[in-house]
Order: C-alpha cells, then structure tokens, then sequence
C-alpha cells in the first residue's frame, strides 16, 4: 500500500509581511501550523527558503523535503509554548558535553581529541566566559557550576526560533559547545560536524566504513547544516 500524501493544491507560493514578520502565501492564502497558528518567521530569508520550498513540490506534497518549514512549524508549535523547558533541556547538555569525555586509549585518539577539542573549550571560556573541564573516561563527573549557568542564560535569550534551530545543532552533536560554536559566524559548520564525528571517523580509520552507519551519517549530516543555515537566517535583516 502507498503512503497517502496530499495533493499539491495551489499553483505559486509568494512572500508576503505581516505584522511580527513574513509569512508565505499560497495563491493568497496565508499558511498555518499544524496547530492553526499563522506561520509568521522573523526574517525574509526564512520566508523565502519555505517558499522555495512549496514552490519545489510535484504533484504530491512531501514534507520530508521542506525542512525551513518543518522547522518553523515546530518553533511555533512546540518550542514556543515551552521555552523555558527546551532551553533547560539544552543548557543540561553542557554537563556532559560530547567534548570534555576523552579517551584513555590508545595514545593516537587521545592526542587527537586533545589537538582538535581543547581549541573550542579555550573558545568557550574566552568568548563566552564558560570553561568547561575535560576527564578521561566516561564516567560523569560535574562541570562548574558558574560555566553550566553561563551556559543556560545563553541558551534561555534564545527566541524561540533560534532555539529550535539550537536543538538540533546541539542534539545531532552531543555538544553545547559545538552547538554554540555553530552559532557563530567564525566556525565552519562542515569543520563542526566533523569535530562531532571524530571518535566514529578514527575508528572507521583502523576498521573500514559501514555503509549503513554512513548512511545514517550522512542523514544527520544534512540536517546539522540544516539547522546551521536556519539559525543565521533568524539573525539576518
């Protein structure tokens, strides 16, 4: 059986404003969420991505394929109404941040991850006033406390499109650093992910690709970049 898909049911989607931004008009029809509200976003940029995305549909509708929309959707639909929430579920990741959980061994991984994560810690610390310690091993053991609370202030003057932009930056990651570091326009998203993947890359290096695992990747991947380019166009005129 076929999976039912709604039928394309407009002929153009344009880009209108509207009071607290823009929303995307399908043949003069404002869209919605899921939950009825009008999908307003705060920049032009994200408008017009969304519509580039209801322009690109066939004959059926696929959501898989519009993700500033989806996106969008859930910053006004879930993130909105629980802010606080999300952002104190986020901020918790500095605790155990995917950086500051080393390996014992063997000596060539743990001088990697010394050479490619301690810069972003330094970074943290310096731009954001929030050192966070690395440990060997994978036991917890709590980061300070002032630096988690730097941390979750970061995280809580997010609106709420930034935040759900932030959720998947620092969810697919492991890290808040990373995740942070992503917000920023001095750091290569691509280098990012890649810093994310270095234990899985060193161990494809001494046993060979999965493909399946790649796969999986390359899934998560595209969504991290994703969720990067979402976030700067919250931020851009």
């Amino acid at each position: 059986m076929s999976e039912w898909a709604p039928r394309r049911f407009y002929k153009d989607a344009t880009v209108e404003t509207a009071e607290g931004g823009y929303i995307v008009h399908l043949d003069g029809r404002p869209l919605r969420t899921p939950g009825k509200a009008p999908l307003v976003v705060p920049s032009r940029g994200i408008a017009e991505a969304m519509a580039e995305e209801w322009r690109a549909q066939d004959e059926k509708i696929d959501p898989r394929t519009m993700p500033f929309t989806r996106t969008a959707n859930s910053a006004i639909d879930k993130v909105a109404p629980q802010h606080p929430e999300v952002a104190d579920m986020l901020a918790e990741y500095g605790d155990s941040d995917l950086l500051c959980y080393r390996a014992e061994s063997p000596a060539e991984l743990v001088a990697r991850q010394a050479e490619r994560w301690d810069p972003l810690l330094d970074w943290a610390a310096r731009e954001m006033g929030a050192r966070l310690e690395p440990r060997a091993g994978i036991m917890h053991a709590a980061q300070p406390e002032a630096a988690l609370r730097l941390l979750a202030e970061r995280t809580h003057a997010f609106s709420p499109f930034e935040l759900a932009a932030f959720h998947d930056l620092v969810a697919l990651t492991g890290s808040l650093v990373l995740g942070f570091a992503a917000t920023r326009s001095e750091h290569d998203a691509e280098e990012l992910w890649a810093l994310s993947r270095l234990d899985e890359t060193f161990q494809e290096e001494l046993w060979g690709e999965d493909e399946e695992a790649q796969q999986a990747a390359e899934i998560k991947r595209l969504a991290f970049l994703h969720a990067h380019r979402f976030f700067a166009l919250c931020q851009a005129a």
